[in-house]
C-alpha cells in the first residue's frame, strides 16, 4: 500500500542529473509504414547485399562530441544497422568521444576446412563513466555479464561508481557460434508469442519499445528485414522469453522495468529494487485496483501526487517515476529512488520504502533474491 509520498524540496542528485542526461545513442529506427516517402526508401534499400566498405574509405572513425551512430553511419554512407553490428553495439548503447568505430566489416578468417584457433585471452582497463552499468559494459565490448563480474571480483548486487577501473578479458578469436535456427529450436520451450495488430503511425522500433523487447527480436519472430515495410492491419508476433518462477504478464513487466531503467542509465541495484517493489506491491501486475485510489505497478496513489490514474496504470510512467519522481514530461511529481540520498548505502528494504512509504516498511526484503534473480534472466 502506497503512502503519502514526502515531496521534493530541493534540487537534482548527481545520480539523477546523470540518469536524464541525453546519452549519444544510435538514434530512431525507421520502419515506416505507409505512403509514398516510405515506398521509395523501401525501394532504395530492397536490396540487402551488406555494403563491406566505407563509401569514404576509411577503415575506421574516431567519435567527436555530439556524434551518433546515425550520423556517424550517413556520413560515411553506410546503413546504422551495419555500424552497430561490426561494432557489437546496440542500438540504446552509448558511445563517447575519443572511442573508436569500425567502419567496415570484420575480415572472417576461419574456414570450412580448418578449425578456429583456440582463442587468446586480451586484458583491457575500463574507466567507469556517470550512467555505466556492468551490462551496458560487457555489451560494449562483445562479453558476458558474468565475465565482468568474475574479472573484478563484483557480484550482481555489487555498485560501480565514476572512475573506477574495470578489468575487462576479451578473446583474439572466439569459436564458432551455433546457427541461430539451432539457438531457436533449443530455445523454443521458454518463448512466448503474443500477437499485435500493427495500427496506422506505428513502426517496429515502437512496438518492440512498448512491449520491452529488442528490435531485432521482432525482426527475427515475424520474418523481416531492416528495410521491410508494416502496413495498418497486419499481424505481428511479438515475442517474450519467459523468466523462471514468472508468468507471461509479470515477465512482459518485469521486462519493461528493466528496459525503463536501462534507459535512464540507473544502476543493476536500483533495477533489482524497482522489481522487488513491484512484486510487493502488485505482484508485478499492472492492477486498475488497490487500496483507496492505489494503482498500477508500483500501486502510486493519483491524491499523492503521482500523477492522474492513467498515467499511473501506464506501465512505463509508473517505471520511470519510480526511478526519477517525474512524469512524462520532466515535471517533478514526488521523489523517486534516484532523489533519495544516499539509496545506494540503504538495504533493499530501507531504499524501497524510502519510495514507497508503506504501511508495511519490512515487506520489500522478502524480494531482494528473486529480483536480482530475474535481473539476471533479463540482462
Amino acid at each position: 500500500m502506497r503512502q503519502t509520498p514526502r515531496i521534493r524540496t530541493g534540487g537534482a542528485s548527481a545520480l539523477r542529473a546523470a540518469a536524464i542526461a541525453a546519452p549519444a545513442i544510435a538514434g530512431s529506427i525507421a520502419l515506416s509504414l505507409t505512403g509514398p516517402a516510405a515506398q521509395a526508401q523501401a525501394a532504395e534499400t530492397a536490396p540487402r547485399t551488406q555494403r563491406v566498405a566505407a563509401t569514404s574509405g576509411a577503415s575506421s572513425y574516431v567519435v567527436h562530441a555530439g556524434d551518433t551512430v546515425s550520423a556517424i553511419a550517413a556520413r560515411h554512407g553506410l546503413r546504422t544497422s551495419d555500424v552497430l553490428s561490426w561494432n557489437h553495439l546496440g542500438w540504446s548503447t552509448r558511445i563517447y568521444p575519443g572511442q573508436v568505430l569500425r567502419l567496415t566489416p570484420p575480415t572472417a578468417k576461419a574456414t570450412a576446412t580448418h578449425a578456429p584457433a583456440a582463442p587468446v585471452a586480451q586484458q583491457t582497463v575500463y574507466v567507469v563513466r556517470a550512467g555505466d552499468t556492468v551490462t551496458a559494459i560487457a555489451r560494449k565490448y562483445g562479453v558476458s555479464i558474468d565475465t565482468v563480474l568474475t574479472a573484478n571480483r563484483l557480484t550482481r548486487g555489487s555498485i560501480i561508481y565514476p572512475g573506477q577501473k574495470l578489468v575487462i578479458r576479451t578473446a583474439a578469436s572466439a569459436p564458432a557460434r551455433t546457427a541461430p535456427a539451432a539457438l531457436d529450436a533449443t530455445n523454443a520451450a521458454s518463448v512466448t508469442r503474443t500477437a499485435y495488430v500493427v495500427r496506422a503511425g506505428d513502426t517496429i522500433s515502437a512496438i518492440a519499445r512498448r512491449n520491452a523487447v529488442t528490435v531485432d527480436a521482432m525482426l527475427r519472430a515475424n520474418r523481416l528485414s531492416w528495410s521491410s515495410i508494416i502496413y495498418p492491419g497486419q499481424r505481428l508476433v511479438i515475442p517474450t522469453t519467459a523468466v523462471p518462477g514468472l508468468t507471461a504478464e509479470q515477465t512482459r513487466n518485469a521486462r519493461l522495468i528493466v528496459s525503463v531503467g536501462r534507459q535512464l542509465g540507473v544502476p543493476s541495484r536500483g533495477i533489482a529494487i524497482a522489481l522487488g517493489t513491484a512484486m510487493q506491491e502488485s505482484g508485478l501486475r499492472n492492477l486498475t485496483y488497490g487500496d483507496r485510489d492505489s494503482l498500477g505497478l508500483f500501486q502510486q496513489r493519483p491524491s499523492t501526487g503521482w500523477g492522474t490514474a492513467a498515467q499511473v496504470k501506464n506501465a512505463e510512467y509508473a517505471a520511470r517515476a519510480f526511478f526519477l519522481g517525474r512524469d512524462a514530461h520532466g515535471a517533478v511529481i514526488t521523489r523517486g529512488l534516484l532523489d533519495i540520498p544516499g539509496w545506494q548505502r540503504m538495504s533493499f528494504t530501507q531504499a524501497a520504502q524510502a519510495v514507497q512509504i508503506s504501511a508495511y516498511p519490512n515487506a520489500y526484503a522478502r524480494w531482494e533474491k528473486p529480483a536480482l534473480q530475474w535481473l539476471a534472466a533479463l540482462s
